[in-house]
């Protein structure tokens, strides 16, 4: 299977839009914004667990990021409400499950070698940075190398034209995100290509995922 792998190409999908796809296991679906490969594959995709649907231990080869869009999303090692953020590394495996349903933002098989340690951050609690202008907030996600970040516009918040080595990821959590491209509401996912330019900003106000500087290959 082949969705939106050319890194060279400017991609604009709101999830919302595109039809849910059975999994092999009952009551687990996805809506696939990028995929590489059959079951196996380096993906982006939204995951959403019915309740009581559980997947079978797996591992992860080159690792995997969840963010906890609604719902409880567990594992063997724990329970993750809504607005947990988790980093599984290269070879890391488990058998994950939700009892009550849950809906995720997943990236699988994109991890290197220096993510080594498992990370697991409560957004809903953790600390918030001062970000590059007045009225952006920032909140790393993940310590080791180059990471994710979660960033919130307080609402009228404008941000400076600049370009992107190694391209740019975001998926619009929370509220409404903005560049000269276009409007991008909640669900919305965009990856830049290296080296794109934009001038992001946000009218009514936003929480975004971001990752950048992953794209030159």
């Amino acid at each position: 299977m082949n969705i939106n792998t050319d890194y060279n190409k400017r991609v604009t999908i709101n999830h919302n839009d595109l039809p849910w796809i059975q999994s092999p296991q009952t009551g687990i679906e996805r809506r696939m914004l990028e995929r590489l490969g059959g079951e196996i594959a380096k993906a982006t995709s939204i995951v959403r667990y019915g309740s009581k649907s559980k997947f079978p231990l797996h591992t992860h080869e080159y690792g995997e990021e969840i963010l906890v869009l609604d719902g409880v999303f567990s594992d063997e090692t724990g329970d993750y409400p809504e607005g947990t953020y988790i980093m599984n590394p290269p070879g890391s495996s488990h058998t994950p499950f939700s009892d009550s349903g849950c809906t995720l933002f997943v990236k699988l098989r994109h991890l290197g070698s220096n993510k080594s340690e498992r990370e697991v951050i409560d957004t809903k609690t953790a600390s918030w940075y001062q970000g590059m202008v007045p009225g952006l907030s920032v909140m790393p996600l993940m310590t080791q190398g180059t990471g994710s970040t979660l960033v919130r516009w307080a609402p009228q918040t404008y941000f400076n034209l600049h370009r992107h080595y190694g391209g740019e990821e975001i998926f619009v959590v929370e509220g409404v995100f903005e560049d000269e491209h276009g409007i991008y509401p909640k669900g919305s996912w965009i990856r830049s290509p290296h080296m794109s330019m934009h001038q992001p900003f946000s009218k009514q106000g936003c929480t975004i995922f971001v990752k950048t500087g992953h794209l030159l290959s």
